[in-house]
Formats: C-alpha cells, sequence, structure tokens
C-alpha cells in the first residue's frame, strides 16, 4: 500500500525512541512549525520522560517501544516524527511487535541520527519507505528555514523534491549508477552489524552515510567495521552527507577516498544531508539514480502518492 502525502488537517504523533528531550523550548518552537503547516501534533505519553537511572534515555525501553507501537498502530495518525536522536533506539527495536506493525496501513517515518537503527528495522520488518530527516526537537529545525521547508515539500508536495543536491555537493568518484537508497548515520550502521534482525549487505543500495563528533581515525574504525562485516559487498554507490565536528574536511574526504575510492562504484560527497547546519530529508527504501558528474540524487518517482479520489 502506497504511503500518501500529508494534508493540512492531518494528525501526526510525536515520539521519543532515543534520547531524552533536554531542551522543552527547542521541541516547543519545533512543534509550532509543524502546527504552522496545518497539521495537528500529537505528543505521545512517554515523549518528555527520562529514564530512572539512565538519564541519557527518553525514559524506559517498554515505554518508548509502546509510543512508537500506538504511533503507528491508530489508524487517525498520518505520520510519526521522532522529536530527537541521541542513544536508545537499539535498547527497545527489539520490544516492538513487528506483526501487529505490519497488519496495519504504513505512513511516513522521519528522523535522523539514532533513528538510523528504526530506519533500518522498518526496513526489514516491514519493507517500507522513511525519511531520513530533521525532527522538531532538534535545532536546525527550528533555526534554519529551509530545512524545516524542505521536509513540509517532502511530506506535502512530494514531486518537488525528486531531486536531490547541496550547494556543497561534489564527485569524489565520477559516474552514474542506480539503486535504492538505505543508510543513515555511519556510526549507527557499524553498531547494528550483527544485530538480530540486521540486513546482511547494502549490496545493490546506494549508501547514504554521514555522522557528528567522530574523528577521522573514528570514521576509519567505523568504515573499516563496515567493510569487514561484508556490509559493502555489491554496494551500488555512496552518497555522503554532512561530517559535523569530525575534523578539517580535508581529512574526513582522504578516509571517504580511501574506502570507497577503490568500490568501482560513484561516490558523492557533501550532499547536505545530516547533522549539519542545514538539512535535506532523504527517503530511504526508494530507487534513484546517483549521477555522481552532476553530484545529483533523483528518485524515480515521488515516494508519497495521493489516492486516486483524493
Amino acid at each position: 500500500m502506497p504511503l500518501r502525502p500529508l494534508r493540512p488537517g492531518d494528525r501526526i504523533a510525536l515520539v521519543a525512541p532515543s534520547g531524552a528531550v533536554l531542551d522543552p523550548d527547542r521541541l516547543a518552537l519545533g512543534t509550532d512549525i509543524l502546527r504552522s503547516w496545518g497539521l495537528e501534533v500529537v505528543v505521545l505519553p512517554h515523549v518528555h520522560d527520562i529514564h530512572p537511572t539512565l538519564p541519557h534515555l527518553a525514559g524506559t525501553d517498554a515505554h518508548r517501544a509502546a509510543d512508537l507501537q500506538a504511533a503507528w498502530l491508530d489508524p487517525d495518525i498520518a505520520a510519526v516524527l521522532c522529536v530527537r536522536g541521541g542513544f536508545g533506539v537499539h535498547r527497545m527495536v527489539d520490544l516492538i511487535d513487528w506483526d501487529a506493525m505490519r497488519a496495519v496501513p504504513p505512513k511516513p517515518l522521519i528522523g535522523f541520527s539514532d533513528i538510523t537503527v528504526l530506519h533500518e528495522a522498518v526496513a526489514q520488518q516491514l519493507g517500507v519507505p522513511t525519511f531520513y530527516g530533521p525532527m522538531p526537537g532538534v535545532g536546525v529545525f527550528s533555526t534554519d528555514t529551509p530545512t524545516a521547508e524542505h521536509l513540509r515539500r517532502t511530506l506535502f508536495e512530494p514531486a518537488t523534491t525528486t531531486v536531490l543536491t547541496g550547494p556543497d555537493a561534489e564527485t569524489l568518484v565520477p559516474g552514474r549508477t542506480h539503486g535504492v537508497l538505505m543508510g543513515g548515520c555511519a556510526s549507527l550502521l557499524a553498531a547494528d552489524r550483527g544485530t538480530p534482525g540486521a540486513r546482511p549487505s547494502f549490496a545493490g543500495g546506494l549508501l547514504i552515510l554521514e555522522d557528528i563528533n567522530e574523528q577521522p581515525y573514528q570514521l576509519d574504525r567505523i568504515l573499516t567495521q563496515l567493510r569487514r562485516s561484508g556490509a559493502l559487498e555489491g554496494v551500488a554507490g555512496v552518497v555522503l552527507g554532512s561530517w559535523e565536528l569530525c575534523g578539517p574536511l580535508d581529512a574526513v574526504r582522504a578516509v571517504m577516498l580511501d574506502h570507497f575510492g577503490d568500490l568501482g562504484v560513484p561516490v558523492v560527497g557533501e550532499l547536505g544531508f545530516g547533522h549539519g547546519p542545514s538539512s535535506l530529508t532523504v527517503p530511504l527504501g526508494v530507487p534513484a539514480a546517483l549521477d555522481a558528474d552532476a553530484a545529483t540524487l533523483t528518485l524515480d518517482a515521488p515516494v508519497l502518492i495521493a489516492p486516486l479520489d483524493a
């Protein structure tokens, strides 16, 4: 069943499957932006919880899983937005009743950073597209108008966001290719290796990668883990986003070329998604064409499709 675009008047749910909300005022600003789009925002019961002994978590694992599942199963909820990343999805993802989630119509799921683990789980368990995009509890959503506007157009006017590129996008390895978009935050993808339900590899995929606060030697370790685990076998192309607080860009670029330059596939750098000061929303689980020469990523078709009786 295809996912439909959002419309003014839709109800959307905010969930916190990862870290605790550290700045309620920032989340309130993000929520106001969502309401300005004509959406009714429903905050799930445990969004503002803090774990009793592990304050970096937004409440207990069971409560975080229950909120996510309740939002997905509610037929009146049109989309699910995660409020922030941090850490925590790995702890709760196996508590979700995937059979129940599979039995209802899918809906857009939006988030990035630690939400990478949830994107991977949804891809493996449900086989539906998701969106690697900004979250209302993260500063860039309320401080950078283009970031919020690109998410809005992706959800409401999907035909306007089928070509993705950024002002700093660059060709690292030339060529053109085609594949299914997959990936997310590099360190979370590495941590996911060997866990129950992790995909064997990104074969046939256009692998999107970005991260924050990982120095070049740490990125080297992360990418070495991905390579040694077989995750990169058969990858069709690589699309790199932002590397905020990861050290000098030249040093980061050298690590990327060392790991991806010999794969024989096109590679684009700095496309403009992830933890940077401005961020695109990138769909996952859908086919796209990567033109590394032009540094563009073009979806085969809009991800969200209006029903015929709309």
